[in-house]
Order: C-alpha cells, then structure tokens, then sequence
C-alpha cells in the first residue's frame, strides 16, 4: 500500500491555494510617517492634502474592486502616490491589527495648529452679527473618545476645537479613524496654556461654559440651571474626562452645565462617557442656537 502512494500524481489531489510568499517584513515604512487605516479617512486625508504621502496599500482581492477603494486609489494616483497591492496579513501589521477596510496609507504626521492670540492663526473672534461656538477640551487622553468627540463637533456644526495640547493624546491615526475621518478635514487648534486662552477671549466677548457633575460643581450648576437657555453667543465649552476640569480651567467658567440623569444611579457608573457628553451638550447648544 505504500508503494500505491508513492505512485499517485500531483493532480490526483485537489490543488492547493498557494500561500503568498509575501511577509508584512518586506513592506518597509518611511521614518517620520505614520500609517492611516480606513477608507474614510485615507479618502478625506487625501482629499484635503494637508500632509505628504508616500504610499497607499490596498488588499490583493475582490475587495480591491469596490467603488470606494476604487475611489481612493483613483485619489491617490491623481496625486502621484504609488498603490500597491498586499495581503491582508500585511495591512494588519501596518495599522497593528485595527480595522482597516482593505486601505492603508502612509503619510506624515497631523499636528495641532498652534493657538496664538492676535495671529494669522487664531480663530475667528466673534463679529456683530455671528454665534460662534468653540468647543474647548482639556486632558482627553483617549484617542477613541478623541476622535468620537472631534466627529460629533463636526457634525454638529462647532467652529472651532482647542485642545490643551500639554495633557491631551495626539492627533494620530487611531484619532483619525474614530472621528471617521474627520479629523483631516477640521482644524483642530492646541494651546498650552488654556487659562490664559479663555481669559483673553472673555474680553473678545465669549461667554464661557464648564462642564462638570461632582461635589465641586454642585452649587454652580443649581445657579445656573435657570439660564441655560437664556445665555448670550459666542460660547464656547469646555471639558474634561475622567477627573473633570482642572480647578484652573473650572475658575475661568463664567457657568458650569451638567446633564441630568434620567433614573437613579448606581454607585460607581455616575457620569456619561466623555465622548458622549460631549455630543448632547453640543447638540444642546447647536440647537438653540439654529433657533435664535
């Protein structure tokens, strides 16, 4: 019987797959870049061009075909940036194993703008006949709620975002992907120095708004609940996760919001995700201020 084995050919078998001999290894990354994943953010980077690229990755199957791949390859192409084709294997090692959609793209890093009063930079101030609406950040740590935060304010038509760039995380590609890209189309402006930022723009007419839900804040909140509806724009927001707002920050509030729970709460699960807050509070205000 062994030798009748011995004797079989090759296609008295089913043919096998053949296994790409391709290794994530061989896909070498640029110093200094970084590695997008998704199709909404690889397409609206490109669109908006506001970094370099070096190359755009795409998986080597079926997947490769459909319009909105097609889309950004067409993108990148126009733009002169190389496609290449690669496993699936490969894309999980460039953006370590998140969900990248079949597209890949390396690029050079997103900063914050920088936040300077009275420079080129510097955010609209508000004019006679407009509402701006800034949402101001401190110490959002978590790339996820980051850009969770970044979308909604988009979405929900905020002016601008300041960042406090000292204790907050960077605008890195897992932003990016959470914002559901964007982040690459928003200016996100850093400052290092928050306090001194709202102080100045309390004289450029802004009307400041801290959120918050501890003991510290309590009488705050219960004085102002009366006049939320009834404040003046501008009015930016700012916020914080986990600890709440710095006691620094919280002083510069000229009001201090809260978001009512709809039941009684257990101990332990008293506040609302970052992210989350953020986007009814926004809604709140946006709303409010489409009707004035």
């Amino acid at each position: 019987r062994k030798t009748e084995f011995c004797n079989l050919r090759d296609d008295d078998f089913p043919k096998r797959k053949q296994k790409s001999k391709e290794h994530p290894r061989d896909i070498k990354v640029h110093k200094n870049t970084e590695i997008l994943f998704g199709i909404a953010p690889c397409h609206l980077a490109l669109s908006r061009s506001r970094r370099s690229f070096l190359n755009l990755f795409i998986k080597d199957t079926r997947s490769h075909k459909r319009s909105e791949v097609q889309d950004v390859c067409r993108q990148a192409r126009d733009k002169g940036v190389p496609v290449q084709q690669v496993t699936r294997r490969t894309l999980d090692a460039l953006c370590k194993g998140r969900v990248h959609q079949g597209v890949c793209l390396e690029a050079t890093p997103l900063s914050y703008i920088s936040y300077r009063p009275d420079s080129e930079t510097e955010p609209n101030h508000p004019g006679a006949n407009s509402q701006p609406l800034w949402l101001v950040l401190e110490g959002i740590q978590d790339p996820m709620n980051m850009g969770a935060i970044l979308r909604s304010a988009y979405f929900l038509g905020a002016d601008q975002v300041v960042i406090s760039q000292r204790n907050s995380c960077s605008l890195s590609p897992v932003v990016s992907k959470a914002s559901a890209g964007t982040m690459e189309i928003s200016d996100v402006y850093g400052s290092h120095n928050l306090v001194d930022m709202l102080k100045v723009q309390v004289t450029q007419g802004f009307f400041i708004i801290g959120t918050g839900g501890g003991e510290r804040d309590r009488d705050r909140i219960l004085e102002s609940k009366r006049n939320v509806f009834h404040c003046f724009f501008p009015l930016p927001s700012a916020g914080n996760e986990g600890c709440g707002l710095s006691n620094e920050v919280s002083s510069t509030c000229q009001m201090m919001l809260t978001i009512p729970p709809g039941r009684e709460l257990q101990s332990g699960i008293e506040s609302l995700n970052v992210s989350v807050a953020a986007g009814i509070l926004l809604h709140a205000i946006s709303s409010k201020r489409l009707k004035s």
